[in-house]
């Protein structure tokens, strides 16, 4: 019998409305916003459904509001399957939403991770002036190639690395604003499908963020984590994870380190998944799992409307 996953999203897939649906239709849900609005000291509802954009797209809130989002759907599907039991196999996330799955892993406690997150943000974005860094979808290019392209535009002490290797034809460029401007340029000249700049403020996995990995290491130090329900794929080395004295070293590498969707979801499918489920606001990792391998069966609960059709896939 096919093995099933939950997958949560990270930075990048949130929206003014998003979880709405959730709280209206489940108490669980709505709970999952007192809990974080309590916890944070601001309205978290207020945020995530009426914005302003601007505010909600500022890293710092950005990441307890998308954790918030995607425990909201969780919370309302466990609530709607009430009888049922909910066993996935693995649990992953991408980059922010790996502590999303560690929080459906039972191994962080949902108000430690909003905590967490919010000062991972913080962190982030106090890493480096405005203007510092950037990052840069590449479409088309092997990661092996774009990997070259990073080495020749890593000079004079600017650094470039590829950050999220989202897909086959797909990998996120992050660093130094020079390098990957030059990066960029390479890329197209070695017949790069499309570039496209992404309009954030804080070059994530890069180098760059060393510095918040540090502080960062410091606050996963005081947390206390709890035993993992089933195990969680890692970010940084895109293989099960169920030793709780390791959490700490992962989330504190994973500041610097790839992205590795590519090998995350290869590697739950070798393990005999054979369905996973996005949960969280917008579709952007069940539009990558079906690139990587569309043998996988798929499906999204993204907001109320979704969860019939999420149900009946779990039923």
């Amino acid at each position: 019998m096919k093995k099933t996953a939950f997958i949560f999203p990270g930075q990048g897939s949130q929206f003014v409305g998003m979880a709405k649906g959730f709280c209206e239709s489940s108490v669980a849900a709505k709970e999952a916003f007192d809990i974080a609005s309590a916890t944070l000291g601001f309205d978290m509802a207020k945020l995530c459904f009426e914005g302003p954009s601007a505010e909600l797209d500022s890293t710092e809130n950005t990441q307890p509001a998308l954790l918030t989002a995607s425990v909201a759907a969780l919370r309302a599907l466990k609530e709607n399957l009430a009888g049922v039991s909910l066993s996935p196999s693995f649990f992953a996330g991408h980059s922010l939403g790996e502590y999303t799955a560690l929080v459906a892993a039972e191994v962080i406690p949902f108000k430690d991770a909003l905590r967490l997150v919010r000062l991972r943000g913080k962190f982030m974005q106090e890493a480096v002036p405005t203007g510092t860094g950037k990052m840069c979808a590449i479409l088309g290019l092997d990661v092996g190639v774009i990997a070259e392209i990073c080495k020749e535009a890593s000079v004079d002490g600017l650094a470039v690395v590829p950050a999220n290797i989202n897909s086959p034809g797909q990998v996120v460029i992050s660093g130094h604003a020079g390098a990957v401007s030059v990066a960029a340029g390479l890329a197209k000249a070695k017949g790069a499908k499309r570039v496209l700049e992404l309009p954030v403020s804080v070059p994530s996995h890069s180098p760059l963020m060393e510095g918040a990995a540090s502080r960062l290491r410091l606050e996963l130090e005081k947390t206390n984590f709890g035993k993992f329900s089933a195990p969680v794929v890692t970010n940084v080395e895109a293989e099960p994870l169920s030793d709780t004295s390791r959490v700490s070293e992962l989330l504190t590498r994973q500041m610097t380190s790839p992205v590795r969707w590519v090998d995350t979801i290869l590697k739950m499918k070798a393990e005999g998944v054979g369905l996973i489920i996005e949960i969280g606001p917008g579709k952007v990792l069940t539009g990558l799992v079906k690139r990587i391998d569309a043998e996988i069966a798929v499906a999204n609960l993204s907001d109320a409307a979704d969860m019939p059709a999420v149900a009946s896939f779990l039923k």
